[in-house]
């Protein structure tokens, strides 16, 4: 599938795939039926600028994967610098797109697109996972036994946990994902399910949880889910003078971005007690995470297993596809992200369907 530079010019566009795709093999045979794919072989972010210029320079759009930053870098405004004129859109396989900058994109007027529903239900397990293992102090319990303790104390010694039912439950975040987390809440008999976000949700997407301020969800949760995206504005949004005002021994469920939090000053709340628990599947400066954060037993940590599934790894592949396909059949891609709502968009499909 990769076009070497001595093929003879497609007259098909020509898409630009960064990274390592697993999965979804299939998917992007049938794109080929319509665009030339070629495979980004740069061996590094220098030698990608060049080829921008060269090989990769009529391609229109790009596809690009997490882990494809080792090779080419962030997609920040020097890379889109080098971008050719012909570049129109740019796909991302994440949730998450702290990887791209938006704004050098949207001043060339590139669409960029993430990948939401494919992401939403492994996300929302993996915070229910955190949620119980904190809540019931399972973790603890389990590495209590490990230890040899369990023959010499009940339940190895851990302390009481708490159930679902005395518990107000806070979301961060009533995206695809934070809802798709109080859905799987909900069964479990939860206090009350409340939520902040950037406005209030229609009755029908609100489904039964209740909407309330910032500083409301901060006072009033026993438990956090924060299931934000990470941006310039959010970047340590959750600070030691955030965490003081939160309820003593709070629990703290992050599923979003590990950089949303202040990862110094959540290392000392933990210590204090004022955060009782935390369970985590991103931090900060992964996979470096301090390990003095990660031997607290009030800590249940995964090492960014959200969607470490065969299927959402292959229903994630296929989502890029169906962007990139989008735009070359209508001109817009699939799942644009939030921050170019407003961009203003009147490109000719490059494919008749």
């Amino acid at each position: 599938m990769t076009t070497s530079t001595s093929t003879p010019r497609s007259s098909k566009p020509k898409v630009l795939r960064v990274g390592k795709i697993d999965f979804a093999q299939e998917k992007w045979a049938q794109l080929a039926q319509v665009a030339e794919i070629v495979d980004c072989d740069s061996p590094n972010r220098e030698q990608f600028f060049e080829d921008l210029k060269t090989k990769y320079s009529d391609v229109v759009s790009i596809a690009r994967t997490f882990y494809s930053v080792e090779q080419t870098g962030r997609f920040d405004a020097e890379l889109v610098s080098h971008f050719p004129d012909s570049v129109r859109s740019v796909s991302h396989n994440g949730a998450g797109y702290d990887q791209v900058d938006v704004e050098p994109l949207t001043a060339r007027g590139i669409q960029l697109s993430n990948v939401t529903v494919p992401v939403e239900a492994p996300t929302a397990d993996t915070a229910v996972y955190l949620l119980l293992s904190t809540l019931r102090n399972f973790q603890i319990g389990h590495d209590l036994a490990v230890k040899g303790q369990w023959p010499t104390a009940k339940c190895g010694g851990a302390a009481l946990g708490h159930l679902p039912e005395s518990q107000t439950v806070g979301i961060l975040g009533m995206g695809g994902i934070g809802r798709a987390i109080r859905d799987r809440l909900k069964p479990f008999g939860f206090k009350k399910i409340i939520y902040y976000n950037r406005k209030q949700l229609t009755p029908e997407l609100e489904a039964g949880a209740d909407y309330v301020s910032y500083d409301e969800l901060i006072s009033q949760s026993d438990i956090i889910c924060i299931s934000i995206p990470l941006n310039a504005n959010t970047r340590h949004s959750i600070n030691k003078e955030v965490i003081s005002k939160m309820k003593d021994g709070v629990i703290l469920v992050n599923t979003a971005r590990g950089a949303v939090i202040n990862e110094s000053e959540l290392l000392q709340a933990l210590k204090d007690g004022k955060i009782g628990a935390f369970g985590s599947d991103v931090f900060e400066h992964e996979p470096q995470v301090p390990q003095e954060l990660l031997d607290l037993p009030n800590v249940v940590s995964l090492p960014h297993m959200g969607t470490h599934a065969v299927e959402a790894m292959k229903n994630m592949e296929e989502f890029v596809v169906d962007n990139i396909l989008q735009f070359l059949t209508t001109g817009k891609v699939k799942t644009i992200v939030p921050e170019q709502y407003s961009m203003d968009i009147a490109l000719e499909p490059l494919v008749k369907t």
